[in-house]
């Protein structure tokens, strides 16, 4: 596969044919003899990953040739200084925005070519972010993120899983989909990369232009907007075993998800931990 559209977005792209992990090809290449080849923003794919991962420890497996892995190097740096890693945290959700606006871009454009019949409603699709960073299509996951810290923690690897063209019987779980599934045809898997690209270099450079600052580069308000976690009934299991159950009202400037307890009104303010999607 040739990505001629992605290859114009980043510095440096690399498919292959098949891997265990982008991630750990990328992690190698960024720490290896000729990590200066690889800069910012160098970008691995495969649409044959065979040892994927995905957050809380789970395998993350799709059938050859019909998602995308993809893998992206940030070496951070803002007015030529490396950002601090407790900007570091930000990253993910950024990715996660990326994915979204990439995502949405490919559903509206599919829905405005369809032709609908007379007394027929135009079909609708809610392209959502939920938090901290899985992407769905009227609450079925189409893509997710796992980031990793570089060893010496001067950059990460924003990994990222998209469902392209999988059918029914290829989905990992009942709460998945397809970008094929919602929009009835196959997509251009080099044109939805190229986008998702475009929008995680374009995030990431307002945010390093803004010193890591989430709300002076507008960040907070894009994940905010994409988020459709806020606003409603969540459990987080959070690490340790416990459960948070109450309605998730906002993102605190570090990026973590504000959820009111539904059993005492308390504010928590959750870093990490699995969400699910309440609905009464």
């Amino acid at each position: 596969m040739e990505f001629p559209l992605s290859r114009e977005v980043v510095p440096r792209f690399e498919y292959l044919a098949e891997t265990g992990s982008t991630n750990d090809a990328l992690v190698a290449h960024a720490t290896g003899e000729d990590a200066a080849a690889w800069p910012d923003l160098s970008t691995v794919v495969t649409d044959n990953q065979t040892r994927g991962r995905g957050r809380m420890g789970r395998t993350w497996l799709a059938p050859t040739g019909k998602s995308l892995a993809i893998s992206v190097l940030l070496r951070p740096v803002s007015g030529a200084v490396p950002l601090p890693t407790s900007h570091f945290g930000w990253f993910p959700l950024l990715a996660g925005a990326a994915m979204t606006r990439a995502v949405r871009e490919v559903v509206e454009a599919s829905l405005a070519a369809r032709v609908v019949g007379p007394g027929e409603d135009a079909p609708r699709h809610e392209v959502t972010l939920k938090w901290p960073n899985d992407v769905l299509i009227d609450g079925y996951k189409v893509s997710g993120v796992l980031s990793e810290l570089l060893p010496d923690a001067r950059g990460l690897v924003i990994g990222t899983g998209l469902n392209v063209s999988l059918d029914e019987h290829d989905l990992p779980t009942l709460t998945s989909t397809s970008l094929m599934l919602v929009t009835g045809s196959l997509p251009d898997a080099d044109a939805v990369l190229a986008r998702y690209l475009t929008e995680l270099r374009n995030l990431t450079g307002d945010f390093l232009a803004a010193g890591g600052d989430p709300v002076r580069s507008g960040l907070l308000q894009t994940v905010t907007e994409l988020c459709g976690t806020l606003g409603g009934v969540v459990r987080v299991e959070l690490p340790g075993g416990t459960d948070l159950v109450g309605t998730a009202i906002a993102l605190d400037d570090s990026g973590r998800l504000i959820v009111e307890d539904q059993t005492n009104g308390d504010l928590q303010a959750v870093a990490a931990g699995d969400v699910t999607h309440l609905r009464y």
